[in-house]
């Protein structure tokens, strides 16, 4: 008899990104298998007879190690159970870590219970890692901002390949409605990338999974779990989502709200990387000689190329993209498609942005 049909659900998930991160590593190939030498006589396989102290050119390099970013909550308990599943039969190392945002009374010691979890599940190395959280851009964007801040660190340390992230159907949902409250774009519809950071560091492999597949996986294997009881503060904008907003849509629309709104994440996101794409090639064509945006070539553009190569002129001006908003990039529009003479606009970062002789100036104020 298989396990529970959830159970076999995020191991399969799960496989199948660790399959991608050892086709990355070039430890799974299309070329036929080398022969090799047995151990033993590889190591005393040169003049003298004494061992190698480095790998031969046939030899893999050693496995990857992929971490798997864990509070205790069912989500994030599900995932590593079943990395600390699929990652022995792959031959790649499995490890843990939990941030401690400090944030509630004895998180200290509910973090020291998800390591004691995560070493009995078998995953090594386990690291608690204690964060300050700021205030900037509000409680939740200072959070995780923190949290990210120390799963680069601990993936640094460690030469992780990976970190896999928890975050199920039902929170790109959410990030989908959270995006189009915003106003902000195609870009913020799209949602959480399956793969996301610095040289696709985070993976999320239940994206396409359900939010109770995870809980009763955690049921199916007897896993305690932590329910954070911010998630049903309703001080919190997504936790007023989750609990009211999603609930009220689903009863005035009707069921497959969520997986509709995950479905838009994706497809937008297919949208907004070719548009992206275009933009940067685009570019390069409406700048002179001197590297000055060209006006009339800009307002050729169509509106949705010229806006993000708008944007990546004021990024690469020393605007920081957390705080450049669609208002900010509509005033630079204008400039372009509703010159009346008005003066330079002030950018986040202290860029300033001003039309000169049918040039666009964007630079250090």
């Amino acid at each position: 008899m298989g396990p529970h049909p959830a159970v076999a659900a995020i191991r399969l998930a799960v496989r199948r990104v660790l399959h991608d991160i050892l086709t990355e590593h070039g430890r799974i190939t299309d070329e036929p298998p080398r022969a090799t030498v047995p151990e033993p006589a590889r190591a005393t396989a040169h003049a003298g007879g004494h061992p190698r102290a480095h790998r031969t050119p046939h030899e893999q390099p050693p496995p990857p190690l992929v971490l798997v970013a864990c509070s205790g909550g069912a989500d994030s308990m599900a995932l590593a159970s079943a990395l600390a599943f699929e990652a022995p039969k792959l031959g790649i190392r499995a490890g843990g870590v939990t941030v401690d945002h400090g944030l509630q009374p004895g998180s200290d010691l509910r973090a020291d219970e998800v390591v004691l979890r995560l070493r009995e599940l078998g995953l090594d190395p386990v690291e608690s890692v204690a964060v300050t959280v700021g205030r900037e851009g509000g409680p939740e964007a200072a959070a995780r901002d923190a949290r990210y801040a120390a799963l680069d660190t601990v993936a640094e340390h460690h030469g992780a390949a990976a970190v896999l992230l928890g975050h199920t159907r039902d929170d790109q949902a959410e990030t989908v409605l959270l995006g189009l409250a915003r106003g902000s774009g195609i870009r913020s519809l799209s949602g959480m990338a399956a793969v996301s950071g610095a040289g696709g560091r985070y993976r999320r492999p239940f994206l396409q999974l359900d939010r109770q597949t995870a809980r009763k996986a955690c049921m199916a294997q007897s896993l305690p779990v932590w329910d954070d009881p911010h998630n049903a503060d309703p001080a919190y904008t997504r936790s007023r989502l989750r609990h009211e907003g999603l609930p009220a849509l689903e009863k005035a629309l009707g069921k497959g709200v969520v997986e509709a709104l995950a479905r838009t994440a994706q497809l937008s996101r297919d949208d907004a990387d070719a548009l992206d794409a275009w933009a940067a090639q685009a570019e390069s064509t409406v700048r002179d000689a001197a590297g000055l945006l060209e006006c009339a070539k800009l307002y050729a553009l169509p509106p949705a190329v010229r806006r993000r190569v708008l944007r990546r002129a004021a990024i690469e001006a020393g605007a920081p993209a957390g705080s450049l908003f669609a208002r900010h990039i509509e005033e630079l529009d204008r400039l372009i498609t509703g010159w009346r003479g008005q003066g330079a606009i002030n950018l986040p970062g202290k860029v300033v942005a001003q039309r000169q002789g049918g040039r666009l100036v964007i630079r250090q104020g």
